[in-house]
């Protein structure tokens, strides 16, 4: 099929995530035939650096040559079976890894095969806890404003980011959320939560935040101090805290988990895509022993709650070796060296005219183009431009950011940071 009949294909049958039908209709989407390393390729060969790493999960590049082996290794003995009464060596030692990896006092994984599955698992393990251990009270949630924590009803619930989400409100259940931070501090947030857990605490399940960093929120980094405040402010009140680290996570913005930051240890974690490097959709909620004790006894006690791709052994494969390669090709030091490079590029980037609130940590960056937030088109101009040029760089509206593969080569980096000056300049002009 030649490229005029794909698209008109993909116009006609596919409904496309986040695109309005006039937007679909109106500028042509990449057509991307193969990807290795940083680089997408289209139809025509024409390499195109991934610079939102597919959405925020190739962490290691496209095709890393050791993650196709364990998937062509797994598929000769097992692609999937069900985790109803059975089990499989596989998933188990993943299990193993990521227990391994995670702050003390963690011993269980759940697994799901998306970002928005695993945060709903952890309010549902939060919830029904208390439920069904003498706290019928503690019925609520706390969240952030600007959170953002998946698409599915209750990730909607949990979450505040209004832009995606507001024509669902009747739909959703209550949530308590902090309010917007008045400066960079986000002392008035942390007075909030500290303030409410203190008078309604007996009433709330968990306060959930993506640590550090709210991604799809504006790519809006808070004090480290902040986070240990809520941690604090939570124990004291006897309050759950789910973190949400399936953007932060894997090294995303320094440590391998980003609550490493503050040195604080939540109560339930959810992780997914780097956790398969974007190979599969995997994910995973991880929780105490204390937690799971809650549920110890009878059916009844049970967390009914499973899906049928529950630990499917491709996906867990994949995600092994990708615990195995981040050890062992040293990941973290590599992306350390790629952060400082990346935070000298967005501090040139400040001196251009019109561009603000430049921001960076580890392999996530941000700059403003605007003020128009998430309906701005300036980011969007600025997007078309460096595909134009050689990038593709998805903008969250007026506010463009670079979520490049953590071991993306020096000359890449530098190529990227290059390209997004230029589209940068072209948007402003416009």
């Amino acid at each position: 099929m030649n490229r005029d009949a794909l698209i008109a294909s993909d116009r006609r049958h596919l409904w496309r995530p986040y695109t309005s039908s006039e937007d679909h209709e109106r500028y042509e989407p990449l057509i991307v035939e193969r990807a290795e390393g940083p680089y997408l390729y289209d139809e025509t060969g024409r390499a195109i650096l991934d610079a939102s790493g597919s959405w925020w999960c190739n962490n290691l590049g496209h095709r890393h040559p050791r993650i196709v082996d364990a998937l062509k290794r797994q598929a000769d003995r097992l692609m999937h079976c069900s985790f109803g009464g059975s089990t499989h060596e596989t998933t188990i030692a993943l299990a193993e890894e990521l227990i391994a990896r995670a702050p003390e006092g963690f011993s269980r994984v759940f697994f799901s095969d998306n970002g928005s599955s695993a945060v709903e698992i952890a309010a549902k393990m939060a919830f029904q806890y208390f439920q069904q251990n003498g706290a019928k009270a503690r019925r609520r949630f706390l969240s952030l404003s600007g959170a953002y924590h998946g698409d599915t009803i209750g990730a909607m619930s949990l979450g505040s980011a209004s832009a995606f989400h507001a024509v669902f409100d009747p739909l959703k259940f209550e949530v308590v959320h902090a309010p917007e931070p008045e400066d960079k501090s986000w002392e008035n947030v942390a007075r909030f939560i500290e303030e409410t857990l203190e008078t309604e605490g007996d009433q709330f399940a968990a306060l959930i935040v993506e640590p550090i960093v709210q991604g799809a929120g504006g790519m809006r980094i808070y004090p480290k101090d902040i986070l240990r405040r809520f941690r604090e402010a939570t124990k004291e009140a006897g309050v759950l805290l789910i973190v949400d680290e399936v953007f932060t996570g894997y090294g995303r913005t320094g440590p391998f988990w980003a609550v490493e930051h503050a040195g604080v240890i939540p109560d339930l974690i959810a992780a997914a895509k780097g956790l398969s490097a974007g190979a599969l959709p995997f994910a995973a909620t991880l929780a105490t022993e204390t937690i799971y004790d809650g549920f110890r006894g009878d059916k009844s006690r049970a967390l009914l709650h499973g899906h049928t791709f529950y630990g499917n052994p491709l996906g867990a494969a994949v995600a092994l070796e990708t615990l195995k390669i981040y050890r062992e090709e040293n990941i973290l030091e590599i992306a350390k060296e790629r952060a400082n490079q990346l935070e000298r590029g967005m501090h040139q980037l400040r001196a251009i005219e019109g561009v603000n609130g430049v921001r960076s940590i580890g392999m996530v960056a941000a700059l403003e183009l605007g003020e128009d937030g998430y309906f701005g088109e300036r980011g969007w101009r600025a997007s078309r431009k460096a595909l134009e040029l050689g990038a593709q760089i998805r903008p969250l509206g007026d506010t463009l950011y670079l979520v490049p593969p953590l071991n993306i080569p020096q000359d890449a980096l530098e190529k990227l940071l290059e390209i997004t000056r230029a589209a940068i300049v072209h948007s402003l002009e416009g």
